[in-house]
């Protein structure tokens, strides 16, 4: 009888896993056509990833501290305006200070911010031609602003900033590291309300991804620091090395 009983609850477990995957088929058929027309680079199966609060802070720093930015000669711009994709154009900036642009011709944007530009060609665009254009302007290089990198690096020298650099990629604009470097204390100097002030970072920490890399800006002066530990090891090794061959450097006893 119990055997009798363990055969029907074994079919109806049967039936049910039956009528489950004809469901999920039927399911599945009704989602396929959405699928097909989905964009090839979509993944329906990723989720997006919350930003890197690393990257965040980073990208912040460089809105707030790039927003006074006035633009000069030879700068590269890419113009967007919603919704019109034919009015796209990456530019540069004449000596005049001027860029041509679709419709309305050379427009002088030398010495104004990016911000004071988008309204300029806004208005431009509105006179004749469009309603209420949303305009972008987006600085890509930054050709008029310098940057000082000394010390323990392999080139030591007066670098051009082109577009957002950090700190990271300022170092290695120098050739990276030098054999004696000390990366745990780098020092930006910079210019705040006429006076230089002078900030630490710790590299090595920025590099395994523990500390934020800064921006670094224009008339920034960034000093490598050498490691007074391996300057006096290197000392001690080449002074060894060199009384091992001055046949004078021998004191009898």
């Amino acid at each position: 009888m119990a055997r009798g009983a363990g055969f029907v609850v074994v079919a109806a477990l049967a039936s049910a896993c039956c009528a489950y995957a004809q469901d999920a088929s039927r399911f599945a058929l009704r989602l396929s056509p959405q699928l097909s027309e989905m964009p090839a680079s979509s993944d329906p199966v990723a989720t997006p990833q919350p930003a890197s609060p690393v990257a965040a802070g980073a990208s912040s720093a460089s809105r707030a501290s790039l927003g006074d930015y006035r633009i000069g000669a030879e700068d590269l711009l890419e113009i967007q305006v919603f919704g019109v994709d034919q009015l796209a154009r990456t530019v540069r900036v004449n000596s005049f200070g001027m860029v041509s642009l679709p419709l309305i011709g050379p427009t002088a944007v030398g010495g104004m911010t990016a911000q004071e530009a988008e309204r300029l060609i806004g208005r431009k665009l509105a006179e004749n031609y469009l309603q209420d254009p949303q305009v972008s302007v987006f600085i890509k290089e930054y050709t008029n602003q310098r940057v000082t990198i000394e010390g323990a690096v392999q080139k030591p020298g007066i670098y051009p900033l082109r577009g957002e650099t950090t700190l990271l990629r300022a170092i290695a604009m120098a050739g990276g590291q030098g054999s004696l470097s000390d990366m745990s204390s780098v020092m930006v100097f910079r210019s705040d309300g006429g006076q230089r002030v002078a900030q630490s970072y710790d590299v090595e920490r920025i590099r395994r991804g523990e500390a934020p890399d800064p921006m670094v800006l224009n008339d920034d002066i960034v000093v490598v620091n050498r490691s007074a530990g391996r300057v006096v090891l290197k000392d001690s090794i080449l002074r060894d090395a060199l009384d091992a061959i001055n046949p004078f450097s021998y004191v009898p006893k």
